[in-house]
């Protein structure tokens, strides 16, 4: 019995190392595995979005500060018209269901609503640099990320895990970094007399900001990004004319026009066009709150530029901000969200109108889980079965 029990006691003490040992790599590919390729390629494109956004603030800082040229409506009139010249008569000389007449028959009015909402953000937070400062817009115009947060978790079903908080946290607080650092260097342009309505038309751009990028993310991952982009030119050129019609006209004719003006002009919809053509693309590869959180880095950008332009100053904090940004970006990034959502839901979206044939009438609903991480295609994404 006594070298039966010993042999035990043995065999038992050496299994302990060969369990450590097989611990030591899973964590060391874990590691690998949240630093590769798609990963770093991700976040460069999210940085890609950052330095267009770069552009259109330094070409509309240009028309406003040294021209005089006042024109936001005009502006976004513009890259509507862009939008309908390429992706509406795309839709137009499409064939059957993603024609853009079937399109239209189907949900004309939610992208009416859609192209509304997006018009006016743009509006209210270019409206908001005449009566607060460049800090508060800034620091408010974060609020976008919480709004994209909480749609895309009702709406979207989106679940996130602690780490994506913890992420967004040192996001915001790599931006904090950058809005002390302008404090200490004096940057507070864009003061005026109606802070208190600035302060509150950023917030209301952000919140609009957040319902049209959720939207956005639902559209493009489940429908067609040249479907979006088709009714956004459509709706958003003939709202952004009538606006422009009522609002601006007078300050049109303003406008000293000559070739200088022409190419500013030219550069901010080259911008603003790139932008929207390109947002769609990263937001099917990763998320909107995941967007929203690299576009924190694109006031960094400008800063830069304006080190050379515009005779900034310069402060430490900048640096610091923007590598805690990427740290927040990257802590996000190391672990996917799952939606969970009933598959019925799209089929509704895409039949509006039509009664739901091939659904089941009977039985408990069977939701699926669909990651949706920065490092992965949504074609690859597997669908499981929750408990």
């Amino acid at each position: 019995m006594i070298p039966e029990h010993h042999n035990h006691v043995v065999t038992t003490v050496e299994s302990v190392p060969a369990e450590a040992a097989t611990e030591s790599p899973t964590l060391l590919q874990r590691i690998r595995k949240v630093f590769n390729r798609e990963l770093l390629l991700t976040l460069a494109l999210g940085q890609v979005l950052s330095l267009l956004i770069c552009g259109i603030g330094l070409t509309s800082k240009y028309l406003a500060d040294d021209f005089h040229a006042n024109t936001p409506v005009f502006q976004s009139f513009l890259n509507y018209i862009l939008l309908f010249l390429v992706y509406t008569t795309t839709l137009a000389v499409r064939q059957g269901e993603e024609n853009l007449l079937a399109i239209l028959k189907r949900r004309w009015w939610k992208y009416m609503i859609l192209g509304l909402i997006d018009i006016e953000a743009n509006y209210l937070v270019i409206k908001a640099y005449q009566y607060t400062t460049l800090t508060s817009v800034q620091l408010l115009d974060c609020f976008v990320i919480p709004v994209v947060l909480l749609l895309s978790w009702f709406f979207l079903l989106v679940r996130y895990k602690a780490v994506h908080f913890v992420g967004v946290g040192v996001c915001l607080l790599g931006m904090g970094c950058m809005v002390g650092a302008d404090v200490l260097v004096g940057r507070q342009q864009g003061l005026g007399d109606h802070k208190l309505l600035g302060d509150l038309l950023v917030l209301a751009g952000a919140t609009l900001y957040g319902i049209s990028n959720v939207c956005e993310e639902f559209i493009v991952k489940n429908l067609s990004r040249v479907e979006f982009l088709g009714m956004m030119g459509l709706f958003g050129s003939f709202f952004s004319g009538i606006q422009l019609a009522i609002m601006e006209h007078k300050e049109l004719l303003k406008v000293p026009w000559d070739w200088q003006i022409g190419l500013l002009y030219v550069g901010f919809s080259a911008c603003m066009f790139g932008l929207y053509s390109f947002m769609p693309v990263v937001i099917r590869r990763t998320s909107a709150a995941a967007v929203n959180l690299s576009l924190l880095t694109a006031d960094l950008y400008s800063l830069f530029c304006g080190l050379f332009l515009f005779q900034y100053k310069f402060s430490g904090l900048y640096l610091l901000s923007f590598f805690i940004i990427v740290l927040g970006l990257i802590l996000y990034s190391s672990s996917s969200t799952y939606v969970a959502q009933d598959p019925r839901v799209y089929k509704q979206f895409r039949n509006a109108g039509a009664p739901i044939t091939d659904a089941p009438t009977a039985g408990p609903m069977e939701p699926s889980v669909t990651y949706t991480s920065l490092g992965q295609e949504m074609e690859e994404e597997p669908r499981i079965r929750v408990a």
